[in-house]
């Protein structure tokens, strides 16, 4: 299975590189990782952060710098890649219960024509 992560400068995105890698280890799948800036953090430091945490894992992935639209660019990429499953970090609840999610998290999950994982 080839699998695309979208992860952005929040805390909640080398959290989830680390769960996303832990089960590419086990089941032996391919990992594409989009890395995206929301502003607070120039890309090229999260993408060195990204590429750092990866040979702490010692996992070898490809690692894409995104561009413009996150949403719009994870999901043509996982259309070009021929991806199995995008993942996204996120989904925190409110307090009645409902999942608050951000505007690329939506995006994606709106627009994608295959599988979209919450990672929380």
């Amino acid at each position: 299975m080839h699998i695309l992560l979208g992860i952005g400068d929040a805390d909640d995105g080398l959290r989830a590189l680390e769960r996303v890698v832990s089960r590419a280890q086990t089941a032996g799948d391919d990992l594409t990782v989009a890395v995206y800036g929301d502003g607070a953090t120039p890309v090229d430091e999260l993408v060195a952060r990204v590429h750092d945490r990866l040979d702490d894992l010692d996992f070898d992935a490809a690692v894409e710098e995104v561009d413009g639209d996150p949403g719009g660019k994870i999901v043509e990429l996982a259309e070009r890649e021929a991806v199995d499953r995008i993942a996204l970090p996120g989904g925190e609840r409110s307090p009645l219960g409902k999942i608050r999610l951000d505007r690329v998290t939506e995006f994606v999950l709106l627009n994608a024509s295959i599988s979209v994982t919450l990672i929380r």
